[in-house]
């Protein structure tokens, strides 16, 4: 890992320990409510994992409190800007694609605004989110293929598009230029069940 991201884990790894800790669990039950291995959750807390999207989703969705609460600095005001370069880049592509969450919004109803770039055949699968997930997204470069309830749409730069989120998913860059888009996911009710259903982006 780059030093960003070694910081970045760390910072996220604090979070993670905070939140279980305020809630009494000990690492086997939130690996238990996440659905991911105890393992998993030490190198999480540790900042030692470089965990992928799906999994920091089943753990902040287990822990009630939805990806932006893990990696954003926590902030008493109501206006919250997120500087060019400043976001978390959560995933890296083969290609030198990345998702970059840039800004979110607290429980109950999540809203998270992605800044995602596909290099020349990066490809990003996922994992349904949890049920009542909605996402959009628009194309500002290139062209990106979205796989989704067993069609493959091919959207052009300018073509936006809304799907449900809570099905498996997938954003591929077929072509040899790079391809980049604006994703926003809206997960409701984050921390108002028991369930364990996992969520990814």
């Amino acid at each position: 890992m780059d030093e960003d991201a070694t910081a970045l884990s760390v910072s996220i790894g604090a979070r993670v320990r905070d939140l279980r800790h305020a809630r009494r669990w000990t690492l086997d039950q939130l690996a238990a409510a996440a659905g991911v291995s105890r393992r998993m959750v030490v190198n999480v807390e540790q900042g030692t994992a470089n965990p992928g999207v799906g999994t920091l989703l089943r753990i902040s969705d287990a822990l009630g409190v939805g990806l932006p609460a893990l990696v954003e600095q926590p902030e008493p005001k109501r206006v919250k800007v997120t500087r060019r370069g400043a976001g978390a880049a959560l995933w890296t592509g083969r290609a030198g694609g990345r998702g970059v969450l840039v800004a979110g919004t607290q429980p109950p109803d999540v809203l998270e605004l992605w800044d995602w770039t596909l290099g020349p055949g990066d490809e990003h699968r996922s994992e349904a989110h949890t049920a009542g997930t909605k996402e959009l997204i628009q194309v500002l470069k290139g062209a990106v293929t979205l796989e989704v309830a067993d069609q493959s749409i091919v959207l052009q730069t300018g073509d936006a598009v809304s799907f449900p989120g809570d099905v498996a998913h997938a954003y591929a860059n077929p072509r040899t230029k790079d391809a980049r888009f604006s994703l926003t996911v809206f997960e409701p009710g984050v921390g108002t069940s028991t369930g364990t259903e996992a969520h990814s982006g």
